[in-house]
């Protein structure tokens, strides 16, 4: 399609055509209704999950939020400074683990932040969940479905967690290997299949 052009002028083409598609697309949602969708996704650090959402953010007024969350905030007041290192991953690990065994927060919190999505005008609320149990324990709470996402040459982490993405029995797998000019408009997608096939969410007051 963008042959004729450079190098250099082809990647914006192709953006300046995608953010014009996404503003006619937010116009549609928002004239033709709202029906609101938790996705759970997954995978380990470095496949790109949070570049998927940031385009499909274009699309779609989106929630994104994690049961990690609570845990940095923690990590933070006993010195963690933000690094996403193997040493820093396996802090954020342990004490998320000590609090689910000891109050469940982890859960409360994405349960808390699924509450807040329902009250406001949002579209996709997106939550990051690594262990399968966990995973589990927030669709019996919460309908949702749930993604996972693989890419050819991501790194390789030596935690439990990061080890343990694959072993859930997640509704998609997304690949996200190629570029994110192809691959972002083919996650948008994978959205719309969501959004067309996934019955109304609940009301709050279903939600303990």
């Amino acid at each position: 399609m963008f042959q004729h052009l450079s190098a250099i002028h082809q990647p914006l083409l192709w953006y300046h055509i995608e953010m014009k598609k996404a503003q006619e697309k937010k116009k549609v949602i928002k004239t033709g209704g709202k029906k609101q969708v938790v996705i759970v996704i997954n995978g380990s650090g470095g496949v790109g999950k949070h570049s998927l959402i940031d385009f499909a953010s274009n699309y779609y007024e989106i929630r994104d939020t994690s049961s990690i969350v609570p845990i940095k905030k923690l990590a933070m007041d006993i010195g963690w400074e933000g690094e996403y290192d193997e040493k820093g991953r396996r802090l954020l690990v342990d004490i998320k683990q000590a609090l689910i065994r000891y109050n469940d927060l982890p859960t409360k919190y994405v349960v808390g932040e699924y509450k807040k999505f329902k009250a406001v005008e949002q579209d996709v609320m997106f939550v990051h969940i690594r262990e399968p149990e966990e995973i589990a324990k927030f669709r019996a709470i919460v309908p949702c479905k749930t993604v996972l996402i693989v890419r050819d040459g991501a790194p390789k982490w030596n935690i439990d967690t990061e080890e343990r993405t694959g072993e859930f029995q997640y509704d998609y797998i997304f690949d996200n290997s190629q570029p994110l000019e192809k691959t972002g408009p083919k996650f948008v997608k994978l959205i719309d299949k969501i959004r067309n096939s996934k019955a109304d969410l609940p009301l709050l007051e279903n939600i303990d």
